[in-house]
C-alpha cells in the first residue's frame, strides 16, 4: 500500500465515483451562516452514504468575497466532528499553506489524523483572497514558492524523526521533532486548483488533484492532462454546487460554481463526470431554497444510488 493511503484516502478513492459534502450543510445564503445542527447533519449525511465531509480554511471574513466558509477554525472543527462520526472521511478544502507555518500544519493535521483513526485527507491551496496576504505579512507574489516550500517541509517532518530542514519558514538542525506522526508515513495531499504550480509539479508532489467545477468538455481535457502527468496513477476530484429541484425532471440552470436541476439531470451529469475520469465529487448544497435534510436524502436516494 502506498505510504499516503490512510482510511480517508481509501474511502474517497475506492474505484467508483464517491461523493462528499462541504460544510456548512445548510440552505442559508448568509455570508456568515448559522452553524446549529451541523454535527447532526454530518451524521445524517454519513448514514445516507456520503463518503466525505469537507472543511474549508477561511482565516478571515472579507465581505466583498461574500463567504466566511464554515466559520469555525478548521482544526478545531475537524476534531469536533471527528469525535462525533465514525467512518466518513474528513477532508480539508483547502488549507491555505502560504498563510500558515508548516510545522503548525504538520502537527495539527497529524493530530486530527490520529484522533480520527486515519480519516484525514489534506486538501491544500495557495490562497485566493488578496487582503489576507498583507494581514498575515505574506507577499502575495511569493505564494507559489511558499506553497512548494511548505509541501516539502510537511513531507519531511511527517516521514522523518528529528529531521534537518532549511526553508523560507525556518530551520531545523536535527535536535527537534514534530509529533505525533500520521497513521501513514505521510498524509495524502490533494493540491487544489493550480496553486501557482504546473500540472507536472502537482503530479509529482501531490497525491491527487482537487479542481473547481468545470464544464464537461473541459473536465475531459483537464483529466487527460492529469492522467498524462501521473501515468494514470493518481485520482482527480472536483467540487460542485448542487441546487436540487423538487421536480425530478426539472431542466438544468447554471448557478455559481454549479447547477440547479432535477435529480434526473444530476444522474446523467454524475455519470458523465465518472466516464470522464472524475473519482470524487465534493458537493455544496448551500443556497438551495429547500429544506436541507430533504435535499440530502433526495440526492442520496435519487442521484447517488443511481450512479
Amino acid at each position: 500500500m502506498p505510504d499516503h493511503e490512510n482510511r480517508g484516502f481509501r474511502r474517497l478513492f475506492d474505484g467508483d465515483l464517491s461523493v462528499g459534502l462541504f460544510f456548512p450543510i445548510t440552505s442559508s445564503t448568509e455570508d456568515v451562516p448559522p452553524m446549529e445542527d451541523q454535527v447532526e447533519l454530518a451524521r445524517y449525511a454519513s448514514e445516507l452514504g456520503f463518503d466525505a465531509l469537507w472543511f474549508r480554511d477561511v482565516p478571515t471574513y472579507w465581505p466583498k468575497f461574500g463567504d466566511a466558509g464554515q466559520v469555525y477554525d478548521p482544526w478545531v472543527y475537524l476534531s469536533h466532528v471527528a469525535a462525533h462520526t465514525d467512518d466518513i472521511a474528513l477532508a480539508t478544502g483547502s488549507v491555505v499553506l502560504p498563510l500558515r507555518h508548516p510545522l503548525h500544519v504538520a502537527k495539527s493535521a497529524a493530530s486530527v489524523d490520529r484522533l480520527s483513526d486515519g480519516r484525514l485527507v489534506l486538501g491544500v491551496a495557495s490562497g485566493d483572497r488578496p487582503p489576507e496576504f498583507p494581514a498575515f505579512g505574506v507577499e502575495q507574489d511569493e505564494r507559489g514558492e511558499l506553497f512548494r516550500d511548505s509541501v516539502r517541509v510537511l513531507r519531511t517532518v511527517w516521514s522523518e524523526e528529528f529531521p534537518e530542514v532549511d526553508s523560507s519558514f525556518g530551520t531545523m538542525d536535527g535536535r527537534l521533532d514534530v509529533v505525533p506522526k500520521p497513521t501513514t508515513e505521510t498524509l495524502p495531499l490533494l493540491v487544489t486548483g493550480n496553486a501557482r504550480q504546473s500540472v507536472e509539479w502537482i503530479g509529482e508532489h501531490g497525491d491527487g488533484w482537487l479542481h473547481y467545477q468545470l464544464p464537461l468538455n473541459t473536465v475531459e481535457s483537464v483529466v487527460a492532462d492529469w492522467r498524462a502527468a501521473t501515468n494514470e496513477e493518481k485520482p482527480f476530484a472536483q467540487a460542485m454546487r448542487v441546487d436540487l429541484r423538487a421536480d425530478p425532471a426539472a431542466g438544468m440552470e447554471h448557478v455559481h460554481q454549479g447547477f440547479a436541476a432535477g435529480s434526473e439531470w444530476f444522474v446523467d451529469h454524475l455519470r458523465a463526470l465518472s466516464e470522464r475520469g472524475v473519482d470524487h465529487l465534493a458537493v455544496t448544497v448551500r443556497g438551495t431554497d429547500r429544506d436541507v435534510r430533504t435535499v440530502l436524502e433526495e440526492f442520496a436516494d435519487d442521484v447517488m444510488a443511481e450512479v
